[in-house]
């Protein structure tokens, strides 16, 4: 893992709005851009899994289909959905605050249709996000990027990835975690034909890929999500034993990068399979 130090109500439509007062010293409070996608899907149930997780707000583009709830009743009272456009997405979570902002957004060129509107999900709605989360103070942004990200990459799609992590480490958020996961494996909502078959080969030689090569197998992705949960938790313990919602304690900012083989052990840690 590479780290590197730097020095009124929604107007979308809602849903399962939890009541009650949120108190940080018991616990945290978290938004969730993306969690009708892979990584997101898994990430929301171990969020409303996690009793430290006492408010838990996902912003969603369109609302959250059956498959995506199901067996979620038990957990509703701390869920609330907001479902609202990202073009005005601080209109959306205006009285939203939260210590630690999930960012799973992701598209395909052909899904999105333009590298333009490709830009716009991949960059632009995770950057507006990220500058809510420094404007309620959250202590911790974690997202997903891609293997291979890099501003100065040859590929469009690698290099909006890269040019996304430099604008949000320009940001200073407390502790932000960047993902860089390879291949993601799992049950997606949209059939990927060239996804589908490279999962296939991934998977197939997966075994010879050891040593320095161990970091390009593909991943699953529950196990990303895992891992998300896991590296925040360790935020969440704050410095010298003080904690993280703690508004009082300044931090350094801070960026962590996770390679896919990094995001691989951190997922083992909350019992999730390779």
């Amino acid at each position: 893992m590479a780290v590197a130090s730097k020095g009124g109500a929604a107007t979308g439509s809602e849903a399962s709005i939890g009541e009650g007062v949120h108190d940080d010293r018991d616990g945290y409070s978290c938004v969730l851009a993306g969690a009708t996608g892979l990584v997101g899907a898994a990430l929301l149930r171990l969020l409303l899994a996690d009793p430290k997780a006492k408010a838990v707000t996902v912003l969603a583009r369109r609302p959250l289909d059956a498959a995506a709830t199901a067996g979620l009743e038990a957990m509703r009272p701390k869920l609330r959905i907001i479902v609202a456009s990202f073009d005005d997405l601080d209109t959306a979570l205006q009285d939203v605050e939260a210590d630690i902002v999930y960012c799973t957004l992701g598209t395909t060129i052909k899904a999105a249709g333009s590298q333009e509107a490709f830009r716009l999900v991949d960059l632009e709605y995770p950057l507006a996000l990220a500058r809510y989360a420094k404007r309620v103070n959250a202590s911790q942004f974690a997202v997903i990027t891609a293997m291979g990200a890099s501003k100065s990459s040859a590929f469009f799609y690698s290099r909006v990835k890269g040019e996304l992590e430099e604008e949000l480490a320009k940001l200073e958020i407390p502790l932000l975690h960047i993902f860089r996961p390879s291949l993601l494996l799992g049950q997606r909502s949209a059939k990927r034909l060239g996804e589908t078959v490279g999962a296939w080969l991934a998977t197939a030689l997966g075994f010879t890929m050891v040593g320095p090569l161990r970091k390009y197998r593909a991943i699953r992705g529950e196990r990303v999500a895992a891992a998300m949960i896991h590296a925040t938790g360790i935020g969440r313990a704050g410095q010298h034993g003080q904690g993280q919602h703690d508004r009082s304690v300044q931090r350094t900012p801070e960026v962590r990068i996770y390679a896919s083989d990094d995001i691989a052990g951190l997922g083992a840690h909350n019992g999730e399979v390779t």
